[in-house]
């Protein structure tokens, strides 16, 4: 059996009213609610979803 993924968690716990993501994790509520819950496949799948908005922040300039 694999090690679950680590949650993207940084405990900064905000949500932006305007994209509705996390400010700390990238995460949508939905996201968060249901980490613990979901598999690892899924797990995945959310991490992908985070890397791809960080870089989307970053080419906008946002922090």
């Amino acid at each position: 059996m694999s090690t679950p993924p680590a949650s993207p968690c940084i405990n900064v716990c905000r949500m932006d009213p305007l994209s509705g993501l996390c400010i700390g994790c990238q995460r949508t509520l939905e996201e968060i609610a249901g980490w613990s819950a979901f598999d690892n496949a899924t797990r995945l799948t959310v991490l992908e979803r985070v890397a791809e908005r960080r870089q989307a922040s970053a080419a906008a300039g946002k922090p």
